[in-house]
């Protein structure tokens, strides 16, 4: 197990904690925004638990090479959801961050989850 790989599945793991907590922190608010993003219906529900599960697990190394995979996964669905409304000229709030990110979606918003995508996949390293 390399540090970096440890060290990059902490930082995924916090970056996914805190994205479920701000979502539910966010309460009522939050599902709106991701209907618009995009998001199916019968997921948004258990988006902010999963995260935190994921996240959490992550941060403590716990299956961390697997979970780290799913969480690039979940990070590659995310972008492609962001990319899809901007190809269609639609700026909603990103709702990724719940509050954190009530800006409306963008270009960096591409970016960070591209590196986010990287972090996920040094920490998926052996």
């Amino acid at each position: 197990m390399t540090p970096a790989a440890q060290i990059a599945g902490v930082v995924i793991g916090i970056a996914f904690v805190v994205a479920g907590g701000s979502k539910l922190a966010a309460g009522s608010a939050w599902p709106p925004q991701a209907v618009e993003l995009g998001a199916p219906s019968v997921v948004i529900p258990m988006v902010p638990w999963f995260e935190l599960t994921v996240g959490a697990l992550l941060a403590v190394q716990v299956a961390r090479r697997v979970l780290a995979v799913v969480a690039f996964v979940t990070l590659g669905v995310f972008t492609a959801l962001i990319v899809a409304r901007l190809r269609e000229g639609k700026r909603p709030a990103c709702a990724c961050f719940g509050a954190w990110s009530a800006k409306p979606i963008g270009a960096g918003n591409v970016v960070r989850n591209g590196v986010l995508m990287a972090v996920a996949a040094v920490a998926a390293l052996p």
